[in-house]
């Protein structure tokens, strides 16, 4: 049972932006910390942004100032807006639980930032 897909990745240019989507079953949503996390090619997976319940964020300091989550609870969907987005912000994007359940990784998305 899928119960957490990530949606909104492409291909962007230097620059550009791109907003995520990962919709939640309730049962995780409503109780959870929810994050967002990314792996690049060779690299470990790493939180890049978070969002309690009560609306708190907090950001990796390589996207603070350009990256933006939200949570919208009547949807049971979190966001991940990206804006001025670099080459080195190419990677596959998750969303999970903060701290993450190893049972709730999917797919993911990908992103590439490219010219």
């Amino acid at each position: 049972q899928v119960q957490l897909v990530e949606s909104g990745g492409g291909l962007v240019q230097p620059g550009g932006s791109l907003r995520l989507s990962c919709a939640a079953s309730r049962s995780i949503f409503v109780f959870n910390t929810m994050g967002w996390y990314r792996q690049a090619p060779g690299k470990q997976r790493d939180l890049v942004a978070r969002i309690t319940t009560g609306g708190t964020t907090n950001y990796a300091d390589s996207v603070k100032g350009r990256f933006a989550i939200s949570r919208d609870n009547a949807k049971n969907t979190v966001y991940l807006q990206m804006n001025s987005l670099k080459p080195e912000d190419t990677a596959v994007y998750y969303c999970n639980t903060d701290p993450p359940a190893v049972y709730y990784w999917g797919q993911g998305t990908q992103v590439t930032v490219s010219s």
